[in-house]
């Protein structure tokens, strides 16, 4: 016995839809790494921020116009997973022509480590791809940051 045709060919339908709040002219101008963590602190948990690693992302458009911030996962004490497709498809959906990565450190140490390092040049890679520029990846505490683009750090291809 054959199925109806509408059962194979059954989908659910994708609606992607976008609203910012916040008039264009309103929108702080992120041109430097100690803008992006005066919003980050902003916006931050600060009852969180020694306690548990966090992985957000500062979203800009085309005129380094922050859209918003995205916190994109949660982790314990001392690591955190972060899945690309989860920040490029925000990234995608919020029209972002370019990112800021932002992560805390519940230790206070702000040294990248390797693991930091390879995640950074991996959603470098991914923004190539996609056209969206990775412009930073900052290490935050709630007394300072570290930047990988101020340090040099950031590898562009």
């Amino acid at each position: 016995m054959s199925l109806p045709t509408q059962t194979l060919f059954s989908v659910s339908e994708v609606d992607l839809v976008y609203r910012n709040k916040i008039n264009p002219v309103d929108r702080p101008k992120v041109t430097t790494s100690s803008a992006a963590y005066d919003i980050l602190l902003q916006c931050w948990d600060m009852n969180k921020i020694e306690l548990l690693e966090q992985f957000a992302i500062l979203l800009l458009d085309r005129s380094k116009n922050c859209l918003g911030v995205s916190y994109v996962s949660t982790g314990s004490v001392s690591a955190c997973i972060v899945d690309p497709k989860v920040i490029f498809a925000t990234a995608l959906n919020a029209r972002a022509s370019s990112l800021i990565l932002a992560h805390n450190h519940p230790s206070g140490n702000l040294t990248p480590s390797k693991a930091d390092e390879f995640l950074t040049n991996k959603l470098l890679q991914g923004g190539y791809i996609l056209d969206i520029s990775v412009v930073d990846h900052l290490i935050v505490t709630p007394r300072s940051y570290y930047s990988f683009s101020d340090d040099g750090a950031l590898t562009p291809f």
